[in-house]
């Protein structure tokens, strides 16, 4: 059994979760080792079908990422070969194919989700956490709400309340709110904004970290007392708000 919860993934003996990222870009491979050692994971990677058969025996990963396209075995095939010998192993897909055809040939080999290239490391790591709950390692509410102050964010059914009225967020916003009550009264950099919220790939400016925020302050503080704040220099925090 996995604990998911506002701390990070976790045994319930306090021990780190296992994860084993098997992809062939080592610079994606690194990215997500790095932020799954961030949410407190212990991590194995892998770059072929080959290396990830035999770290699944020895590394014995709680959930396995892995890549549809490897330079040697097919990752379905890998997953069918997983799956042989461990039928309970959550496994998400990552995959550059974006027919709905390959998305079910995926499911149908035994993967429990998927997330498409390019992709942002807070939708990885919510698929990761929704995968983890899905497998019964947990109950699903209990880690699928994030609270702050009077908002609440559903990361399950992706519904967001102000003082308990709905608040309707585009998928970037959501995500973007995601990581802001993720990381409650922590000052968070652009940087790290953009490296967590937007693609992987995106190599994007600050300043659509600037109109985002922005965005979000027009839906989540308009008329309420502010919870998003600018740091000069620093960045933005998320902490509940105070009246008057």
């Amino acid at each position: 059994m996995i604990e998911v919860n506002k701390g990070g993934l976790r045994r319930p003996d306090g021990s780190l979760v296992r994860v084993l990222v098997v992809d062939d870009e080592a610079t994606l491979s690194e990215l997500l080792a790095l932020a799954l050692r961030y949410e407190g994971c212990e991590i194995r990677t892998a770059a072929d079908g080959a290396s990830a058969m035999r770290a699944t025996r020895e590394f014995r990963p709680d959930a396995v990422i892995l890549d549809v396209m490897l330079p040697d075995l097919d990752g379905l095939e890998v997953l069918r070969r997983m799956r042989a010998e461990n039928p309970e192993l959550p496994v998400l897909f990552l995959t550059a194919k974006d027919a709905v055809e390959d998305r079910i040939a995926g499911l149908t080999a035994g993967g429990d989700d998927y997330v498409t290239k390019p992709f942002s490391l807070e939708e990885l790591l919510a698929r990761l956490r929704g995968l983890l709950r899905r497998a019964g390692m947990t109950a699903a509410r209990q880690g699928s709400l994030l609270v702050v102050g009077d908002l609440t964010l559903d990361e399950d059914s992706h519904e967001v309340r102000r003082d308990g009225d709905l608040v309707e967020l585009t998928a970037k916003e959501f995500d973007l709110l995601r990581y802001l009550m993720r990381n409650p009264k922590r000052v968070v950099s652009k940087a790290q904004i953009l490296d967590r919220v937007w693609n992987y790939d995106f190599g994007g400016q600050f300043n659509v970290v600037e109109l985002y925020v922005s965005y979000l302050r027009k839906k989540i503080d308009a008329g309420r007392p502010g919870m998003i704040h600018t740091v000069r220099g620093a960045g933005y925090v998320l902490k509940p708000a105070v009246d008057g």
